[in-house]
């Protein structure tokens, strides 16, 4: 099992790939056939169905077979935990850059004095 930053690495490191995430745009508008996926692509289809063995991996992606078609689907709680670290990640740099700017703006020694 994997703990929750492998899974986070997993996440980022599928979606760091074009390929992928043009995939994960196309499925969040809901299911499709791997056929239907690879349609729009300039590539094979066995390099279509590598690209979603990376991304089932990452969990960001769930697919099942019926009969001989293969239907995958997103998985959301997946970008979610991506999702959540980007915006702790956001939170803290907005802080620190809101400290830094009320820093700026105080005034120096030679500014708040008068002779």
């Amino acid at each position: 099992m994997l703990n929750h930053e492998e899974r986070l690495d997993l996440v980022f490191r599928a979606l760091g790939d074009p390929t992928r995430r043009a995939l994960v745009e196309r499925l969040i508008r809901g299911p499709a056939s791997v056929s239907e996926l690879a349609a729009p692509l300039t590539m094979s289809l066995a390099a279509v169905v590598q690209h979603l063995q990376v991304l089932e991996t990452a969990g960001i992606v769930r697919s099942e077979k019926v009969g001989r078609v293969r239907t995958c689907r997103i998985e959301p709680e997946a970008l979610r935990a991506g999702e959540s670290w980007l915006g702790r990640q956001r939170t803290t740099w907005e802080t620190r850059l809101d400290d830094l700017g009320d820093f700026l703006a105080e005034p120096g020694p030679s500014e708040g004095t008068t002779s």
